[in-house]
């Protein structure tokens, strides 16, 4: 008897609305604030968000290409196996569960609490224990209301998804229609009544006097790329995607333009609401969101809660389309062994149920662990070490397997993908200097990998094989 098997059931429409769902959440909202902080000129913030989408764009194309030719469960672990070894495979299966998925997904979910809590107001809890730290870096009760609330909600959203996976992709396409909705709303609206005309938000002049410089550009597009990231996520679903080969380089594509230029016009009109210093001081409060800030410039109360409704709506779809697709590479690690044997079984709905148990397990954990820049700042650094990985494969595959029939060849090739690596490199290198304590905490979570691989790879070796008869 045949053991179950995941369903193919997306088609290019749900995989863009995934695409899209794993892209759109909390950074369009709150990220123009620290951008300000740390560029000071309008002007500067714009092309760090268009860069940062250019770069996004390149790594997507050369994903595709990877996708197309090895499309399968598990993304990135699948393609690494054929591209590399299985021990570098195992070392991003298990950076995508100590630290890049599921710390992605409790940063969401913390911005969703935060969001519920501006709106119903939540009573403290645990406040006599606020201080509390580990190491001085840490304050796991600190805010303990929004943090229990931000548990709670990847709880209930892990349970939905073990219903099957059209039922999660379905939910998130209601969701995105309405976050299209809102935000259009406050392009609108915001564009109409905005204190500035929009071409004033290309002044690249700071207002500091300060010239910017290529570290501030670096550490500027930190912020964008967390509200770029979660692209590649489609890949991890790649064995329930219909025509999966065809279906995810188009999907990708198309996902990441339309985020791309969604991005520009909403920050734009950010920028045309509110001056750089005031979204500095914002920035400074730790407290506030950029976005809420913009729209109450013009809608007062009514706007505040407007756009806190639509933040926790868009955080709300974005955290279940990364439980959704995070849940599936290790569920392909277990099947072969390298990680949790229990995270092999599919439950009735043919869904990988215990993957996402461990995986909203640890993600709880994190939520615990720090504060949503600390978080955010720590998986863009280890994202990137892999997105170089995933675009040095094509020239690793196009040597390997060069009359192996691609789908999609990526534009431009090889100056495009050779862009995006020398880029992922100096990205990683500035954040170790610029970030050092983000980038160390992500290091040596992706690093407890290499024990890790030792302890599954012996498992493998002294296993008892099964008697047949």
């Amino acid at each position: 008897m045949s053991s179950p098997q995941l369903n193919r059931v997306l088609g290019l429409r749900l995989v863009i609305v995934v695409v899209i769902g794993n892209i759109l959440g909390s950074g369009v909202y709150k990220k123009v604030a620290p951008m300000a902080a740390e560029l000071h000129s309008s002007g500067w913030i714009l092309i760090c968000w268009l860069l940062g989408g250019i770069i996004t764009l390149l790594g997507a194309l050369s994903n595709a290409e990877v996708a197309g030719l090895l499309a399968d469960t598990g993304g990135e672990y699948a393609y690494y196996k054929k591209i590399y070894n299985r021990f570098f495979a195992f070392l991003f299966g298990w950076s995508l569960f100590a630290v890049i998925q599921t710390a992605a997904i409790s940063s969401l979910a913390y911005v969703f609490a935060q969001s519920f809590n501006s709106i119903i107001p939540l009573p403290p809890l645990l406040a006599s224990l606020a201080d509390f730290s580990i190491g001085g870096v840490f304050y796991p009760f600190a805010d303990f209301n929004v943090k229990l609330t931000a548990i709670v909600l990847i709880a209930l959203l892990t349970w939905l998804n073990t219903k099957g996976i059209k039922t999660g992709a379905g939910v998130s396409t209601g969701i995105l229609a309405l976050v299209f909705v809102g935000i259009f709303t406050i392009i609108a609206f915001g564009l109409a009544n905005a204190h500035n005309p929009l071409i004033s938000t290309l002044q690249t002049k700071t207002n500091t006097g300060a010239p910017v410089t290529l570290s501030n550009i670096f550490t500027g597009m930190l912020s964008a790329f967390w509200a770029y990231q979660g692209w590649a996520s489609i890949g991890y679903i790649g064995g329930e995607i219909k025509d999966a080969k065809a279906t995810i380089p188009k999907g990708i594509a198309i996902g990441v333009l339309i985020i791309i230029a969604l991005y520009l016009l909403v920050n734009a009109t950010y920028l045309s609401l509110l001056p750089v210093a005031e979204l500095e001081q914002i920035y400074k409060a730790g407290n506030k969101i950029a976005a809420v800030e913009a729209v109450r410039s013009f809608w007062g109360s009514n706007g505040a809660l407007f756009i806190s409704t639509l933040i926790l709506i868009t955080t709300l779809g974005c955290t279940n389309a990364s439980i959704l697709s995070g849940c599936r590479p290790y569920f392909a690690m277990a099947r072969e062994g390298m990680f949790f044997p229990k995270v092999a079984q599919l439950n009735r709905a043919n869904v990988p149920a215990n993957s996402l148990l461990y995986q909203g397990i640890w993600a709880s954990l994190l939520v615990l662990s720090g504060t949503f820049d600390q978080l955010t700042d720590m998986i863009i650094f280890a994202v990137f070490i892999y997105y170089g990985a995933t675009t040095l494969g094509v020239f690793i595959l196009r040597k390997k397997m060069p009359d192996a029939p691609r789908p999609y060849k990526v534009w431009g090739y090889p100056v495009v993908p050779a862009i995006m690596i020398v880029f992922c490199a100096g990205l990683v290198i500035n954040t170790t200097f610029a970030r050092p304590r983000e980038a160390a905490i992500g290091l040596v979570l992706m690093l407890t990998g290499v024990p890790m691989y030792a302890w599954f790879v012996h498992k493998q070796q002294t296993a008892v094989p099964e008697k047949t008869y």
